[in-house]
């Protein structure tokens, strides 16, 4: 790998570790495991050369990312990683119910149902990961 591939693979995964500092061991594991390009050319892409642009703050990119995902509706493991990583920089569990009921009118209930179920399973999984606070009602 040159030393630029390896550069943007690091910002890729510094960026990636603000929001879930768990993610970039767990995230190179599963892609260096099939190949170490993905990780220079998806996550490089997406995060060092996307994500980290100065127009728009990464509380409002996560915020965006939700949204897409849950209008998406069919990468439920990444909504509900993203969901995490909202409320992990600072977006409030009402922001994300917000964002769910905004996708119902644009997008569709069956939408707004998958992002239910992906934002109940984050909502308890943040909570876990907070040190001395209880686990709140997973109901969105």
């Amino acid at each position: 790998m040159s030393h630029v591939a390896n550069d943007r693979r690091e910002r890729a995964f510094a960026l990636l570790a603000q929001l879930d500092p768990q993610a970039p061991a767990k995230v190179a594991a599963n892609l260096d495991e099939l190949s170490a390009d993905f990780a220079e050319l998806v996550l490089g892409f997406a995060f060092a050369d996307v994500v980290s642009r100065p127009g728009i703050d990464l509380r409002t990119r996560e915020m965006l990312t939700v949204a897409a995902l849950m209008a998406m509706g069919n990468a439920p493991e990444q909504l509900e990683f993203h969901i995490r990583a909202a409320l992990n920089i600072g977006v409030s569990r009402e922001e994300i119910i917000e964002i769910l009921l905004q996708i119902a009118v644009y997008a569709g209930i069956p939408a707004c149902m998958n992002g239910i179920s992906a934002a109940r399973k984050a909502f308890v999984s943040h909570a876990e990961r907070q040190p001395g606070h209880p686990a709140p009602d997973s109901q969105p």
